[in-house]
């Protein structure tokens, strides 16, 4: 319990570290791939997120989701990589293949679509090497060039209002 404790500061410090040297240069192209992380105890439809992407201009093959889920025993239900609180070590050390892959991935936008507060949402977010990151309210306002205040639940209003602050940006 104790290590558990220290495993969680250890990572809250690397998180403080990676933000507070973030350097903030956003291109001003249009949106070409998207990666989209889900906590799937918030969110379960991906057709819908893909088909809404798809809408916007961005080809399926670069639409890239990954979920998050906290018990791994009920992931037969879920579609495609996920990843877990066992995928993360010390200082924000990521233990699981396609979870660093697709951080690695240099995506023209990211979008956290969840609410949950979870450290390892944020190490996720914040180790992303997308160049645009679009979150929700309620969690650390650092990680995201921006923010939407919509809930999941209520998936059309975020629809609508993530497409009008994209022509705004002109990157869509």
């Amino acid at each position: 319990m104790i290590l558990k404790a220290f495993k969680e500061k250890s990572n809250q410090k690397f998180i403080n570290k990676l933000l507070n040297s973030k350097n903030v240069t956003i291109s001003d192209k249009k949106l070409e791939s998207v990666g989209v992380i889900v906590d799937a105890s918030e969110f379960s439809d991906a057709e819908a997120l893909k088909n809404f992407f798809n809408e916007l201009g961005v080809q399926l093959p670069k639409i890239k989701i990954i979920v998050f889920v906290e018990d791994e025993t009920k992931t037969e239900k879920l579609w495609g990589n996920y990843f877990s609180k066992k995928d993360f070590g010390w200082r924000g050390a990521i233990k699981h293949a396609e979870l660093k892959m697709f951080l690695d991935t240099e995506f023209d936008a990211l979008v956290s679509f969840h609410k949950n507060d979870a450290l390892e949402l944020k190490i996720a977010a914040a180790v992303s090497k997308a160049n645009f990151k679009i979150g929700l309210t309620n969690v650390d306002d650092r990680l995201y060039d921006f923010i939407l205040d919509v809930t999941t639940k209520d998936f059309d209003v975020f629809k609508t209002e993530l497409k009008k602050y994209l022509t705004i940006l002109n990157k869509i």
